[in-house]
């Protein structure tokens, strides 16, 4: 398992945020001090703005680069956060490379990047790096590509962003009622699969399958996985009922595509996200529970 990542994005905080700097520090120390999944470590790419104009207006991108302010309530103007989120992309990026050379992945980087739209900032994320991988997917000559969501929140930049973009679909199963409000129903080449708060995880699970069974009718020849883990039962910011087991079950049927995958991490804020990190990343390898 290839898992990339760059301890720069520990750097920014802010007293009280759920997404914090332990997310990704607590999953390092998990990884590094298990001996039963083979780890190769890698670095994010260097990005500069060609990937990203396919994605994010220019203006974005100054906004993000020099901040006038917070950009709403949960997402700050932290110093330098321009880098974090380009390195962000960048793991993704890397993802991408190592999916095409069929070989396993995980973008363990921060911060997420699914809430993002083509001009705006928002929920925790500033620039959407799974979109930016998709479109540099198709530019690089990947007829296909499809988007698997399993946050517990609706990747509402990433289905503005990919919307009537050909070559492109989005399957999403998500919370509703919940952050941010969208994803209600499906539109166009984007499927919608919501689930009510304190949906038993049996209902979830079936839900999944459903939008893995459309996703497989679509006949992608990629598939770029925005990994969530709040869906657990015991995360603070939504309401379902999901266990570690679920997540290697999520994986190991990403892994029964038989198709390439690349993965980046979106949500996830309970203590025990490393945990639910290692069991997909073992569903995806192939290996028991």
């Amino acid at each position: 398992m290839n898992v990339i990542t760059d301890e720069r994005c520990l750097a920014y905080h802010q007293p009280g945020h759920a997404e914090r700097p332990q997310r990704v520090a607590a999953t390092l120390a998990r990884l590094r001090a298990q001996t039963d999944l083979k780890i190769t470590w890698q670095q994010p790419l260097l990005v500069d703005d060609e990937p990203l104009l396919r994605v994010h207006a220019l203006a974005h991108l100054h906004r993000v680069a020099d901040p006038p302010g917070p950009f709403d309530g949960d997402t700050p103007d932290y110093p330098d956060i321009d880098a974090h989120a380009r390195r962000a992309v960048g793991g993704a990026l890397r993802a991408l490379q190592l999916a095409r050379e069929g070989q396993p992945n995980f973008s363990l980087l921060r911060p997420p990047g699914h809430h993002a739209t083509t001009d705006r900032a928002m929920g925790f994320c500033f620039l959407n790096s799974i979109a930016v991988a998709v479109l540099a997917a198709r530019a690089a000559g990947v007829k296909k590509v499809a988007v698997f969501d399993f946050d517990v929140h609706h990747g509402n930049g990433t289905e503005a962003i990919l919307r009537g973009q050909d070559g492109c679909a989005f399957f999403s199963i998500h919370q509703h009622p919940a952050y941010p409000g969208t994803g209600t129903r499906s539109v166009d080449n984007c499927h919608n699969y919501p689930v009510p708060p304190e949906s038993p995880r049996e209902d979830w699970r079936k839900r999944a399958a459903q939008a893995l069974a459309d996703l497989k009718q679509f006949g992608p020849d990629l598939v770029a996985v925005s990994a969530g883990f709040d869906a657990y039962k015991q995360d603070p910011l939504c309401q379902q009922r999901l266990e570690v087991g679920d997540f290697h079950w999520m994986g190991s049927q990403l892994r029964k595509l038989n198709l390439p995958l690349l993965n980046v991490l979106e949500g996830g804020y309970s203590r025990e996200l490393p945990d639910l990190i290692f069991a997909y990343l073992n569903g995806v390898a192939g290996k028991e529970a």
